[in-house]
């Protein structure tokens, strides 16, 4: 199983201050697909990431569901509104698809359909329900060299931008560990994992590349996962299991990444979601969840383990030296109102960087720094924890057991 590609990509964003590129140029055109007659939870404003970009045209709402659209289209922005993709494309062609959907199930079919048509995609995460369903998608995008970057808009935080700086620096010395916590909240456990631990175990990967193996345990009201029904999620998103994870991920270097989920350890909005990076000589740890309307410090201590007496605390400037070249401001491009703003100002900025990296990857024939090869691991890795506990030891990666690890024990009637 390749585990690597080879394609031009960017290690950062930095780049995009260096110069207009080709992407500033050309007319964008931008379809968003948000399928409303579908329950869903709260939306992440994918579809209005691409507001106040230059040479950006919001050309088409695709969405089944007509009541209240008049709305929906003046808050994308769009000039027209379609059922289904295949009314859209008769009469559109865009350059990027937006597909909104927190339903994974159905990204395989659209995405395949837009990358038949010709077009890039901006989607939501996790890229798809399954591992097979994302291994297939990795095949779409290489038949028809189609670009995708995953919603995962930490990678393009400045605060995840600056951690993995500072560590290539040496700020803390030799890396060691890391500590990646999602919501623990009331899906804390398995369904945390894949809706909020994709997250952490993207930054993962973005920070120390892709892991070499992982060890877990997954517990059901205190006891080891075996056999137990799987667990019955808020949202249709597959088998999953247990309302305790614990992981322990082995990187190159020695590196490793600790990954915990408790079912309603936190309270609402008293989250705790992000990642601490411990090394020989300090740690660095940076925190982040929908909860948090401003920015959060990235804090560093010159100690190289969780600090048990007197400490030093730095709390590290985050300078934005990143620029989008004629770009309207954000805060001005939502009408000066924060609340107009999905989840506030922080993840409109990074999800302003994910699309422009996007545009850019197009234009320059590379990957976007957020793509399908890191969106596989990202499963994979999910699938690692659950073979780990189902067999009771250390699992190498790749997996070349694709199916799921829960499948035999899983009945979409009952627990979706």
């Amino acid at each position: 199983m390749e585990r690597r590609y080879f394609l031009k990509t960017v290690a950062s964003i930095a780049a995009l201050s260096s110069a207009v590129t080709a992407a500033e140029q050309k007319q964008w055109k931008i379809a968003v697909v948000q399928d409303t007659s579908q329950k869903n939870l709260g939306g992440h404003g994918l579809e209005t990431a691409f507001r106040g970009l230059p040479h950006v045209e919001m050309t088409a709402l695709v969405d089944s569901n007509e009541k209240d659209i008049a709305k929906r289209i003046e808050t994308i922005q769009a000039k027209r509104h379609y059922k289904t993709l295949a009314e859209m494309y008769e009469k559109e062609k865009p350059d990027i698809v937006v597909l909104t959907s927190r339903h994974p199930q159905s990204h395989l079919s659209d995405i395949r359909y837009a990358a038949e048509k010709g077009s890039h995609i901006y989607c939501e995460k996790p890229l798809a329900a399954s591992l097979e369903d994302t291994d297939e998608i990795l095949k779409i995008t290489k038949q028809y060299n189609t670009k995708i970057t995953i919603g995962h808009p930490r990678r393009y935080d400045l605060g995840y931008q600056t951690m993995k700086k500072l560590i290539e620096n040496g700020k803390i010395g030799v890396p060691l560990t890391m500590q990646g916590w999602a919501k623990n909240d009331h899906r804390g456990g398995g369904e945390d994992m894949l809706v909020l631990g994709t997250h952490i175990f993207d930054l993962f990967v973005f920070l120390f590349g892709n892991p070499l193996s992982v060890s877990a345990e997954v517990f059901v009201e205190g006891k080891p996962f075996d056999n137990q029904p799987l667990t019955k999620t808020v949202e249709p998103i597959g088998p999953t299991a247990g309302d305790e994870i614990f992981a322990a991920f082995r990187f190159n270097n020695g590196v490793h990444g600790i990954f915990e989920s408790r079912r309603n350890l936190y309270r609402k909005n008293d989250y705790r979601m992000g990642i601490s990076v411990i090394g020989s000589t300090g740690m660095l740890s940076y925190h982040f969840s929908d909860a948090h309307r401003t920015q959060q410090p990235l804090r560093f201590n010159n100690t190289p383990c969780a600090p048990a007496g007197t400490f030093f605390a730095e709390n590290i400037p985050l300078k934005e030296e990143r620029v989008i070249p004629n770009a309207v401001p954000l805060l001005e491009a939502f009408g000066g109102k924060e609340n107009n703003i999905s989840l506030g100002l922080i993840f409109a900025t990074a999800r302003r960087f994910a699309v422009w990296d996007l545009m850019q990857a197009i234009q320059e024939n590379r990957q976007p720094l957020c793509n399908t090869y890191d969106a596989q691991t990202v499963m994979e890795m999910i699938y690692g924890v659950y073979a780990s506990q189902v067999k009771r030891t250390t699992i190498t990666f790749p997996l070349k057991e694709r199916t799921h690890p829960l499948t035999q024990n899983f009945n979409p009637t009952k627990n979706t």
